[in-house]
């Protein structure tokens, strides 16, 4: 199979120009499904850290590079959502986050915040032994006791080392929420309203923000706290 992926025909949330060449890498098995990003793309055309993927594979070798506290050796493997991009030796870690129109960017964060990354639920099962299974954005699972609750929407952050939740935000009216994707990727809010659609249609969500605020459907909204926003401590 081919290692290219057409420009043209790449997802939005590809921070690539489309326009510059026919062909650009083509992203590996792995998270995010279809909206990952491979890494290689990171390190040359949104950083400028590899002038090609010769360049990049000996980064990758020297085990300096880590997404979510893991070294990476794949130029290819796909890059989304709330990663935790690490580089060890230049002592630089980034959160990806929504940029404007839905293209991923990276947030510069501490490293105290690189040890462990958010995670949207959008699945829940129970599995043997009464334990539930949580299945993340990015395609992760998580196997938590039954007596804990947790419920679709909701966000958790874990632990990168360990994989042990560390905090729990609620998907509820008044919670701080990140649209991903859709007209107003990018943009921070507080659930203000979530509208329950009857039927198969996606429930809609009512954001309000300082100068107004937005609509969008509950699948583009995340939960997030306040230091997502910039504000925080680790940013």
């Amino acid at each position: 199979m081919s290692n290219h992926q057409k420009r043209l025909s790449v997802p939005n949330s590809w921070p690539v120009e489309r326009k510059t060449a026919t062909f650009t890498v083509k992203a590996g098995a792995g998270p995010h499904g279809e909206s990952g990003v491979p890494l290689l793309i990171v390190l040359r055309d949104v950083l400028g850290y590899a002038d090609n993927r010769k360049e990049a594979r000996y980064a990758l070798n020297e085990d300096n590079v880590l997404i979510n506290g893991k070294a990476v050796s794949d130029e290819e493997r796909p890059v989304g959502m709330f990663d935790i991009l690490a580089f060890t030796e230049r002592e630089e870690y980034y959160r990806v986050f929504p940029g404007e129109g839905g293209r991923l960017a990276l947030t510069a964060i501490e490293a105290d915040a690189a040890e462990s990354k958010l995670g949207k639920i959008v699945t829940k099962t129970h599995v043997d032994g009464g334990e539930v299974q949580l299945g993340l954005h990015d395609g992760e699972t998580l196997v938590v006791s039954d007596d804990q609750t947790y419920d679709g929407g909701d966000s958790i952050v874990v632990d990168n080392e360990s994989s042990e939740i560390i905090a729990h935000f609620e998907y509820e009216e008044g919670a701080l929420v990140t649209a991903v994707d859709g007209a107003h990727a990018g943009e921070i809010g507080t659930i203000d309203e979530i509208q329950v659609t009857p039927g198969s249609a996606q429930n809609n969500v009512l954001v309000s923000q300082d100068d107004g605020g937005f609509e969008t459907v509950e699948e583009y909204v995340v939960v997030i706290d306040e230091n997502f926003t910039g504000g925080g401590d680790d940013e």
